[in-house]
């Protein structure tokens, strides 16, 4: 049986069957010829016969007994039926069968072998009479088998079916769902109605599902935004080399292949730190890191660009802060944050960083007074390639790339990064667990 259904259906039947014969057999096979309480039901059969036995021996004589022996071997489908004194004569016959008598007294609580069948005896309670009922081999079973566990036996396997059914249906539509999502339908989803486990197992592949289908749509957007970050200066280069092949273009042509070669390189380097910040995990170094150390290191190292573009970077020194984690991955992404920053900030202002510690959590703070970001862009902002400015050939910015390195690794790091307008300018927010 391959079906998992047929497996949970045959197993529960073959239980329910084992159970009942085991029923049936230990109330016929348990049984105490001298008690007369806490009998089973073969046991209350034996007394009842023996007493009607009894009866009609000492009111009727032969002809009575005989009549209520083939009855009782008609009712019980016993082969023999003998009613015989305490020495173990035969009532009808005289027969004398002291070998069954002892064999009755040896297995007082079970049946034994006696006579080529199954043999049961019951005693009276004053020692004078012993009924012997002698069943063909195999019969015990199916004597004591009634029409009622039949249909306790139907019942159970139409309990058992619904089971088997409640429990493989959702794992039949989880499985058209897989093997549609399989097919490429990457909209499709599992029924989460169920609240067990199989409900469970739905939602963790609703989850899978859905990471699975943003991952192969950011995956379509990556690629259509770095052929056009490479188209982009490659088509200059090109024009740029043509000039550099006339003699009238005075050098100016290898300036811009340098620029182009210069922006080329970058985005190469940038795409390089995703694929390293996506990679194995195993490969992370991690250590212990002093993160106010880390970030007052930035701060002195980014201030030559701040100056550069006519602003300035402000760092409040703090306490020890230290997080465990990969160095140069959080170097990196909090160098992007700030370098983002420098990049909007207006001349003459100051780009704000701060680092806070409290309720096992540290956050870096930097804010800039730039003209902030629209709200619908504030969620996109940490998107690869996004740029708030749709001309991607302006001449401020970067590629897109660094704010979504920053999340990345701010994320590995089991932490969180955020952006808000901070009336003026834009607030970025890195939190990380000490």
């Amino acid at each position: 049986m391959r079906s998992l259904f047929a497996k949970i259906l045959g197993w529960f039947v073959l239980t329910l069957v084992i159970t009942l014969a085991a029923t049936i057999l230990t109330s016929a096979l348990t049984y105490n010829p001298y008690s007369s309480t806490r009998q089973p039901p073969l046991s209350v059969l034996l007394s009842l016969e023996l007493s009607e036995a009894r009866h009609a021996w000492e009111t009727g004589g032969k002809a009575a007994l005989e009549d209520t022996l083939a009855r009782f071997r008609q009712v019980t489908h016993a082969r023999e039926a003998i009613l015989a004194d305490g020495d173990g004569t035969d009532m009808l016959t005289g027969e004398r069968h002291p070998d069954m008598i002892r064999d009755a007294h040896n297995w007082s609580r079970f049946p034994y072998s006696g006579r080529g069948g199954t043999a049961f005896a019951r005693f009276s309670s004053d020692g004078r009479y012993c009924l012997f009922l002698i069943t063909p081999p195999g019969s015990l079973f199916f004597s004591a088998l009634q029409p009622i566990h039949l249909w306790v036996l139907g019942l159970s396997v139409l309990l058992c079916y619904a089971l088997a059914y409640n429990l493989t249906s959702p794992l039949r539509r989880l499985q058209k769902a897989v093997d549609r999502f399989g097919h490429g339908e990457l909209d499709i989803r599992a029924e989460e109605s169920r609240h067990d486990e199989l409900g469970e197992l739905a939602g963790a592949f609703n989850r899978m599902a859905a990471r699975i289908q943003t991952l192969l749509a950011a995956e379509h957007r990556l690629l259509l935004d770095v052929s056009h970050e490479l188209r982009s200066p490659l088509a200059r280069l090109s024009v740029a080399v043509e000039l550099a092949r006339s003699d009238e273009s005075n050098g100016l042509p290898l300036d811009r292949i340098q620029k182009e070669a210069d922006r080329l390189n970058e985005l190469i380097s940038q795409m390089l730190e995703v694929t390293r910040v996506e990679g194995d995990p195993a490969l992370r170094k991690l250590a212990h890191v002093q993160l106010d150390e880390l970030i007052g290191g930035l701060v002195e190292d980014c201030s030559i660009e701040a100056r550069a573009r006519g602003c300035s970077l402000t760092w409040a020194r703090t306490p020890a802060v230290a997080v465990d984690g990969d160095g140069e991955l959080l170097r990196r992404a909090i160098e992007n944050v700030m370098r983002n920053a420098i990049r909007h900030a207006p001349r003459d202002s100051a780009v704000e960083v701060g680092l806070e510690n409290g309720g096992g959590r540290a956050k870096v703070r930097v804010r800039d007074y730039g003209p902030g970001v629209p709200t619908e862009a504030l969620p996109h902002l940490f998107d690869p390639f996004y740029r708030v400015d749709p001309d991607r050939n302006r001449g401020s910015g970067g590629v897109g790339l660094g704010l979504s390195i920053a999340r990345r690794a701010v994320e590995l790091h089991k932490g969180s990064l955020r952006a808000s307008n901070a009336a003026p300018g834009l607030l970025v927010e890195i939190e990380l667990p000490v």
